[in-house]
């Protein structure tokens, strides 16, 4: 159980390159509206706000908040993002990240 954990998290780290290029062309991109663009400033406001809903007293515990309103708001993001437009940069993503034959 504890093997299959640490795979997960490690097949999510090796797509995280891929996440963040998702998200930044979802930002820049005008097809998507300014709601989901906005609330994305959600996590930086939480993330420095001075109040946790776990105190960081703890190195690493008072951070878990901090990743799950995070990883809440990135799926906010994306679904509300239109399905066509994110669909068509992760297929560009995905063709980028393709080993190329020569």
């Amino acid at each position: 159980m504890r093997m299959l954990l640490w795979l997960r998290l490690a097949q999510l780290a090796r797509h995280i390159p891929s996440f963040l290029k998702l998200f930044w062309r979802l930002l820049r991109d005008r097809r998507v509206s300014p709601l989901p663009k906005a609330l994305l400033l959600i996590i930086p406001a939480y993330v420095f706000y001075p109040l946790d809903l776990i105190f960081d007293f703890l190195a690493g515990v008072g951070w878990i908040d901090d990743v799950i309103v995070s990883y809440l708001v990135l799926r906010g993001f994306i679904a509300l993002c239109p399905r066509l437009v994110v669909a068509e940069h992760v297929a560009r993503i995905e063709a980028e990240n393709r080993p190329r034959i020569p």
